[in-house]
C-alpha cells in the first residue's frame, strides 16, 4: 500500500469531548469520526485494526469448533417477549415499530434468536454439541455514551452460543471457549486477567470476564498476588470476620453532631476511626397487582461499616431483594425513621423495617450511627442491648485492598481493567422459556444446556491503546496494527536513488506477506515521522540519499527512543527477524 493511495487524516489536537487517552488518540489519528452520541464512522485506518481483530477472533473460533452465522440486527419482539427480556431489559434495549405497528428491537445481543434457530434445526442429541457465532453490529441505548469506542451505543461484537445435551457437556464447551479466549488475547499481545464475574442481564450461574489491565479502566479487578484468584469488584466475596462479636463496653449515648451528616464528618468530630461508624442505607421493594398497580411496599435498612461501600450486585442477591429493589423515597424514610437522610440509624424506629447488616457490622460492638434526629448521632451502640439482632446477615460490600482472599492464599489487591470479553454458562435460562428442546438418548425431550461468549471487537482496539501509548501517540502490538511496517523515504520526490530503494523494499516486504505502507506523500521528515508515531505503526524504516550512498538506512521500533543504523543489504533479514517471519 502507498500512502498517496490511502486515506490518512491526522490532527494535532483532540476534540474537546474526548475524555480518555484512547478516544483522543483514535480521533487524532483519524481512525474514527463521531457521527452522533456514541456512534462513530470507522475510518480506513481504524477499520484496518478492526478487521485484524476480527480475523484473529474468527481463526480461533473456527479452531475451537464454532460455526459462523449472521443474525439480523433488527429482530422481532416476539422472541424477546418469550423470555421476558422485552420488558425487563430496560431502556438500553432500543425498541422500534415497523409500518404495520409491529414491535421490533435493535439487537444488543442474540440469545433469543440463536435459541430459536436451535429449536427449529436441532432435533436430536446426535446433532450436539453445537456452537454458533457471529461478528455483527450491536446497539445498546446507553444513557451516557462516553470514552469513544469504550462505551459507545453502536459497536461490533463477536457473540457465540453453545448448545449441549447436559450440564457436564456444557461445562466442556464452556472451558473450550475459555481456552479459545486466552489464545485470542495472547495473540493480541495484551496484558489481561480472566476474572470471576456477575452474569448481569445475560443471566446464568457461571461467568468470567477477560479484562485488559489499564489505569484508566472502568472496572476494578480484585486479585490475590499469592494465587490465581481473580474477580471483578461486583463478584469478589468479602469474607466474614473471624471470631465472635465482642461484648459491649460503653453505654449508648446521644451526641450532638450539628451539620455532620456523613460518617466521615462524625468520625472527625468524635476523634474516632471511620471504621467505628456505621452507615444506614434505606431500600424499598414493591408488591404490584396484576395490573401493575402498587399494593404495598416493604422498607429495608442496610447497615455497612462507615469506610465500606455498598455492592448493589450483592445486595440484589439478598433473599427478598433479589426480585428487584429501589432506594426509598424521602417520604418513606421520614415515615419510618422520623428524620431526613443524614442522621439515620436502626435504634427507636417509628415503623418496623427489615434489618440486613453486612458481615463486618454483625460482629461490631460500641459503634456509632445516626440517632434518627437531625443534628444527633448515637455512640456505644450494640446489638442485643440497644436494638434487636439483624433479620439477616449478608455480604453487602465491595472488598478493599488488604481483605483476606477467599481462597485463603493471602490478601487481596485491586487494579483497574477494561472488559474486552465475557463467557457465561447459561444452563436452561433461555431454552426453558422458549421451549427449546431436543430428543435425548432416553427418547424423551430435554432442554438445551447453553453457554454464551462475547468479545467487544470495536472496544478491544481502544483497550489496547489504553495499555499501549506514550506522549507521541499509539503503540500498536504487531498483530492488530493498521500497518506493521512503514517505509519513510526522505526526499523521494527529488532523489531517484531513494525512490528506487524505497519501492524495492516495499515490493520485497509485500512479497513476504508483510502489511507495509510506503509514505510517498512528499511530507517533510518531522511531519511524516509525527504522523506515523501518532498512528502507532510498530516498525519504521527511514531511507535518505546520504545514508543510501553510504549503504545504510535507519530502523526504529515504535517503543524505541532512538533509531539504529543498518546496512542496506541487511534490512530485509532484520525485519524478518523482528516480525518473526
Amino acid at each position: 500500500m502507498k500512502a498517496s493511495q490511502f486515506f490518512i487524516s491526522t490532527f494535532k489536537e483532540a476534540p474537546a469531548d474526548a475524555e480518555v487517552t484512547s478516544h483522543k488518540l483514535m480521533m487524532r489519528a483519524g481512525m474514527i469520526k463521531r457521527l452522533g452520541a456514541g456512534v462513530y464512522n470507522y475510518m480506513p485506518m481504524g477499520l484496518r485494526v478492526i478487521r485484524k481483530v476480527e480475523a484473529i477472533v474468527r481463526e480461533e473460533m473456527n479452531r475451537a469448533g464454532a460455526v459462523e452465522v449472521t443474525m439480523p440486527v433488527v429482530q422481532p419482539a416476539e422472541l424477546w417477549q418469550e423470555t421476558g427480556r422485552f420488558e425487563s431489559m430496560g431502556p438500553e434495549l432500543l425498541r422500534i415499530k415497523d409500518r404495520h405497528g409491529r414491535d421490533f428491537v435493535i439487537q444488543p445481543t442474540s440469545e433469543e434468536v440463536v435459541t430459536d434457530i436451535a429449536r427449529q434445526e436441532i432435533k436430536s442429541y446426535k446433532q450436539l454439541p453445537k456452537n454458533l457465532y457471529q461478528i455483527q453490529t450491536k446497539f445498546r441505548d446507553e444513557r451516557r455514551p462516553r470514552f469513544g469506542l469504550m462505551r459507545g451505543r453502536e459497536f461490533i461484537m463477536k457473540d457465540a452460543y453453545s448448545f449441549d445435551k447436559d450440564r457436564e457437556s456444557a461445562q466442556i464447551s464452556y472451558q473450550a471457549m475459555r481456552e479459545a479466549y486466552k489464545r485470542i488475547f495472547d495473540r493480541f499481545g495484551l496484558q489481561y486477567r480472566a476474572v470471576r464475574a456477575d452474569s448481569g442481564a445475560i443471566g446464568g450461574d457461571l461467568s468470567e470476564e477477560f479484562q485488559v489491565i489499564a489505569a484508566t479502566g472502568e472496572d476494578a479487578i480484585v486479585y490475590c498476588p499469592g494465587s490465581d484468584y481473580a474477580a471483578n469488584i461486583e463478584k469478589a466475596e468479602a469474607l466474614a470476620p473471624a471470631g465472635p462479636r465482642p461484648a459491649a463496653t460503653k453505654p449508648m449515648e446521644k451526641i450532638a453532631t450539628p451539620g455532620r451528616s456523613t460518617c466521615e464528618a462524625v468520625a472527625e468530630q468524635l476523634g474516632l476511626l471511620l471504621s467505628q461508624t456505621v452507615k444506614s442505607l434505606v431500600l424499598a421493594t414493591d408488591v404490584l397487582d396484576d395490573k401493575g398497580e402498587l399494593l404495598k411496599s416493604q422498607i429495608w435498612l442496610l447497615l455497612l461499616r462507615g469506610d465500606h461501600e455498598m455492592n448493589e450486585i450483592k445486595v440484589g442477591k439478598v433473599p427478598g431483594l433479589d426480585a428487584g429493589f429501589r432506594f426509598a423515597t424521602e417520604a418513606e424514610i421520614e415515615a419510618h425513621f422520623g428524620c431526613k437522610p443524614g442522621y439515620l440509624g436502626p435504634v427507636a424506629l417509628k415503623q418496623a423495617v427489615r434489618l440486613v447488616v453486612d458481615r463486618e457490622v454483625a460482629v461490631m460492638a460500641d459503634w456509632v450511627c445516626g440517632a434518627n434526629e437531625e443534628g444527633f448521632h448515637l455512640t456505644g451502640v450494640n446489638f442485643g442491648r440497644d436494638l434487636g439482632e439483624p433479620d439477616l446477615v449478608a455480604d453487602l460490600r465491595n472488598v478493599v485492598a488488604g481483605d483476606k482472599s477467599p481462597d485463603g492464599a493471602g490478601e487481596l489487591a485491586i487494579e483497574r481493567g477494561i472488559e474486552i470479553g465475557h463467557v457465561f454458562y447459561l444452563g436452561t435460562k433461555y431454552s426453558e422459556p422458549m421451549n427449546a428442546s431436543f430428543l435425548a438418548e432416553n427418547g424423551k425431550p430435554a432442554l438445551f444446556e447453553m453457554g454464551c461468549y462475547g468479545i467487544g471487537v470495536t472496544r478491544l482496539p481502544a483497550a489496547a491503546i489504553e495499555q499501549n501509548h506514550d506522549e507521541r501517540g499509539i503503540i500498536w502490538p504487531d498483530a492488530i496494527a493498521p500497518f506493521t511496517v512503514v517505509i519513510c523515504p526522505i526526499g523521494m520526490d527529488r532523489s531517484e536513488l531513494v525512490r528506487t530503494e524505497a519501492e524495492k523494499l516495499h515490493a520485497e516486504l509485500l512479497a513476504l506477506g508483510v502489511d507495509v505502507i510506503l509514505d510517498d506523500r512528499g511530507e517533510r521528515p518531522g511531519a511524516m515521522f509525527a504522523d506515523w508515531e501518532l498512528i502507532g505503526v510498530p516498525h519504521r524504516v527511514v531511507l535518505g540519499e546520504r545514508g543510501l550512498k553510504e549503504g545504510q538506512l535507519e530502523y526504529q521500533h515504535r517503543r524505541e527512543t532512538e533509531a539504529s543504523k543498518l546496512a542496506l543489504g541487511d534490512v530485509l533479514a532484520h525485519l524478518k527477524e523482528r516480525l518473526g517471519l
